[in-house]
């Protein structure tokens, strides 16, 4: 009897071995603090790759720069991008493909003690901004003050570009009145005493935009999903039932180490963000997003979007 049931169980090995060596391995280029970890560190923590039919193996890098070059040379298969520099590439002939991710955009915010209640009364004012003259939020929200007041915000504020972390920092020691910064620093700002003056998403929906048009997403190569059909469908379940999880405190805990929180407060504000952030199921209108990228080529010209003037046609991943 015993070496029936061992022959049994070598069977059932025999068989299930080969068929988890032969599901498909998505190679994610991430940064090695980025917040996208918190969902794939879900992802594979839950087995919720496996239960959608893939592996996902992680590859961190030191940079974002790094994690596209990764995938354009073939050592990943995914990375993390905004759809405008997706469209971008694609106008130029390549093949990425946009999986949508998240709709986290952050704002603008002030010291908590600040007088300014709208863009106006920060006209004379100093803005730190990090991402660059072409960061999106602050094309927004300067298409915004246009649009509102008739406000040029650029040439009303002195802006002082730079990395998130000076930005933070600066804010936070009252040098700036105002700051734009990448959403889970805006997070922490808030949760030091800063205050939200002005929402991306409000302002969008004020230019009559769509703030549900997620503007993260996963990227790989149309290649890459044409020789593992159904790919990008899989990740995109995976990704959703680590939102589900994510919404549910306890799932936290196990993340909580990597998300860099210096206090109880920045913790429940970092997760009250990232659940924001998370777009509804659905697929993305592609005639909000073409209006969309419409603006930031007029705003931003060919430096921000390239030849990319309207949506290039396969962008978007045909998720469900």
């Amino acid at each position: 009897m015993k070496s029936l049931f061992q022959a049994l169980v070598l069977a059932v090995f025999a068989l299930a071995g080969p068929a988890r060596a032969e599901l498909p391995v998505i190679r994610a280029a991430t940064l090695q603090i980025g917040t996208v970890n918190w969902e794939l560190d879900t992802i594979r923590r839950e087995g919720l790759d496996e239960k959608h039919g893939f592996r996902l193996e992680l590859q961190p890098y030191a940079d974002n720069g790094a994690t596209r070059v990764a995938v354009e040379g073939g050592t990943a298969d995914m990375f993390v991008a905004d759809w405008i520099w997706v469209a971008r590439q694609r106008a130029a002939g390549e093949d990425f493909v946009f999986i949508p991710y998240s709709k986290a955009v952050g704002g603008l915010v002030v010291p908590g003690d600040s007088p300014a209640r709208t863009l106006e009364d920060l006209d004379g004012g100093k803005i730190g901004i990090a991402g660059g003259p072409l960061d999106k939020s602050w094309l927004i929200l300067r298409a915004f003050a246009e649009q509102e007041y008739g406000m040029d915000l650029e040439a009303a504020t002195e802006q002082v570009f730079g990395a998130p972390p000076l930005v933070f920092k600066t804010a936070l020691s009252g040098q700036t009145d105002g700051a734009i910064n990448f959403w889970h620093f805006l997070a922490k700002m808030k949760a030091q005493g800063m205050r939200e003056l002005i929402s991306v998403e409000t302002a969008t929906k004020a230019l009559g935009l769509d703030p549900e048009v997620p503007l993260l997403g996963y990227v790989m190569k149309e290649e890459f999903i044409a020789a593992h059909p159904g790919i990008d469908q899989a990740l995109y379940e995976a990704s959703r039932d680590a939102k589900a999880l994510l919404m549910e405190d306890g799932a936290w805990e196990a993340i909580r180490g990597q998300m860099n929180a210096g206090s109880e407060a920045e913790f429940e504000q970092l997760r009250a963000d990232f659940r924001a952030g998370i777009p509804k199921r659905q697929p993305v209108d592609e005639a909000s997003a073409d209006a969309f990228l419409q603006l930031m080529a007029k705003l931003g010209g060919a430096a921000l979007v390239g030849d990319a003037t309207r949506l290039p046609s396969g962008l978007f991943a045909g998720v469900e």
